[in-house]
């Protein structure tokens, strides 16, 4: 009968040696940066989803609330967007918003059939609430890097994003 492989006991400590954890070898100062951006993107992302939960809120929900802050007005095509989610989980997303009174819809003023969405009231004080666990994020992300540091790898984000 042949034996599994790797199902001993004895096999997986040897597993282990082969999965270095994060920040060592390839992903590490020795990985491809794709990697090591979405590497840190996951482990920002499991951060933010743990720092919200108490608020009943995820972070997508999060950034739509935040890029509707920042643009109030948009469509629900140009918020999936500008947050980077599908079209199908933004109408998620405003149906839960909207019916939690976090946002609302206006007609827009030419094209009838275009929805604008707004942050209400309830959604700015929610919004504020989800910041100041978010900025505890931002600070650690930040630890240890001058004002001037933290610049630059703003713009070497936005350059990745804006030019692939």
């Amino acid at each position: 009968m042949a034996r599994k492989i790797g199902t001993s006991a004895q096999a997986r400590p040897a597993l282990a040696m082969i999965r270095p954890p994060p920040g060592e070898g390839k992903r590490g100062e020795q990985g491809y940066l794709a990697y090591l951006l979405r590497q840190a993107q996951a482990a920002t992302r499991l951060a933010m989803e743990r720092a919200l939960a108490d608020l009943g809120v995820t972070p997508p929900q999060f950034v739509v609330l935040t890029m509707l802050r920042a643009y109030p007005g948009l469509s629900g095509a140009d918020l999936a967007r500008v947050a980077m989610l599908t079209p199908q989980t933004v109408g998620v997303i405003i149906r839960n918003l909207e019916r939690d009174g976090a946002i609302r819809k206006l007609p827009h003023p030419i094209h009838g059939r275009v929805l604008q969405w707004t942050v209400t009231r309830r959604g700015a004080a929610l919004l504020k609430q989800c910041r100041r666990h978010a900025d505890t994020i931002e600070r650690r992300l930040a630890a240890g890097l001058s004002t001037k540091a933290q610049a630059m790898i703003r713009r070497w984000l936005a350059n990745i994003a804006a030019d692939l």
